[in-house]
């Protein structure tokens, strides 16, 4: 398709686009038509896609996360969809493609091999390497598919976000837009670090995400908050690496209890944030209340209106040029707190402008 080509495409698209936004009510009863938020915008039409991943190859505690994208699309057409920071954010257009059924089958067979390397490792037996094989090369597979399904929307003038899953499954994701931003920071909110090395011999762990997320040069930063179950060697590694900034819940928590507000917190926070700025928000860096079904709960954590004020001040800020939440649990209320973090995201990433570098 040649660029003229390209250009008619686009009005046409546009004016399809126009045509969904003077007829939907966003009002009217939540439809329940099996997509994102019940809209009926699709590919073409939609501004941001949402790529949900089915996966929990590596989970090392509860399972039950690869189905995290079902229960939030499923929770999705129950919201009202005023938000209080982007009141028209949904005209922007979000839409959930179907996943491919290669990655259901294989995650259900990769996770029975990967069970048995988790059963053998805590039993301090050395892991089948034939095993460990096979998983690390399904889990590099997830990746460049995603890599290749981020970088498609990305060309295409798309924004994107990301629902998994175990935590790593958005590897991908961050490595296509590595492709396109020379330099960038991560906002990290969990109850772990994720910063462990090939994790239980796992290349790919949800326990690794960070570790392989600063191979990437152009992370410029990594910034985390809400760390309350940490190893002892994850610590050393993030002192020593000038990249990563460490806010601890008990740390955050503690400066609070002596007054300091929560918002001027979230100034410090993203203060260390450079212009650009991906967010990875692990369900569990809540507090487990909101997220009961969630693969490893921690008590403490964040309230979800403390989160909301933290990613605000990101979009205040700073370009948000993508996202993801995952560790959702199976569950209605986990999938309905789940939906209303990617809708914020999603209201947030829209609203945040280019920042100079």
């Amino acid at each position: 398709m040649d660029l003229k080509e390209q250009k008619a495409t686009r009005q046409k698209q546009q004016i399809r686009k126009q045509q969904i936004v003077e007829t939907f009510d966003p009002s009217g009863v939540g439809i329940e038509n099996g997509s994102l938020f019940g809209f009926p915008f699709d590919y073409d039409t939609a501004d941001i896609i949402v790529i949900g991943v089915p996966w929990e190859v590596t989970v090392s505690f509860h399972s039950g996360t690869s189905q995290g994208p079902q229960a939030v699309l499923a929770a999705s057409p129950q919201l009202d969809f005023y938000d209080y920071d982007n009141p028209e954010g949904w005209k922007q257009g979000m839409y959930m493609p179907p996943v491919p059924d290669w990655i259901v089958q294989k995650n259900q067979k990769l996770r029975s091999l990967a069970q048995a390397i988790v059963s053998e490792t805590e039993k301090g037996v050395l892991p089948d390497p034939k095993k460990l094989k096979a998983v690390n090369a399904g889990c590099r597979q997830l990746n460049q598919w995603l890599l290749q399904k981020t970088a498609q929307a990305i060309n295409a003038g798309k924004k994107v976000g990301i629902v998994g899953g175990d935590h790593s499954v958005p590897l991908g994701a961050m490595q296509a837009l590595a492709q396109k931003h020379p330099s960038f920071g991560i906002l990290h909110i969990d109850a772990h670090c994720d910063l462990r090395d090939a994790y239980q011999g796992f290349e790919f762990s949800h326990a690794s995400i960070m570790r392989n997320a600063l191979k990437l040069p152009q992370v410029s930063r990594l910034v985390q908050v809400g760390i309350r179950d940490v190893a002892p060697n994850e610590v050393a590694f993030a002192q020593a690496e000038e990249r990563v900034f460490l806010y601890h819940d008990t740390a955050l928590k503690r400066s609070r209890y002596k007054g300091t507000p929560w918002y001027t917190l979230c100034q410090q926070i993203v203060a260390d944030l450079p212009a650009q700025v991906y967010i990875s928000f692990d369900i569990d860096g809540l507090d487990p209340k909101l997220c009961p079904a969630t693969g490893t709960p921690v008590p403490g954590g964040l309230a979800l209106d403390e989160a909301f004020c933290l990613l605000r001040e990101v979009a205040d800020t700073r370009e948000i040029i993508g996202f993801d939440l995952c560790e959702v649990g199976p569950n209605e209320w986990d999938g309905n707190v789940g939906a209303r973090i990617v809708y914020k995201l999603c209201n947030l990433m829209g609203l945040s402008q280019p920042r100079k570098k």
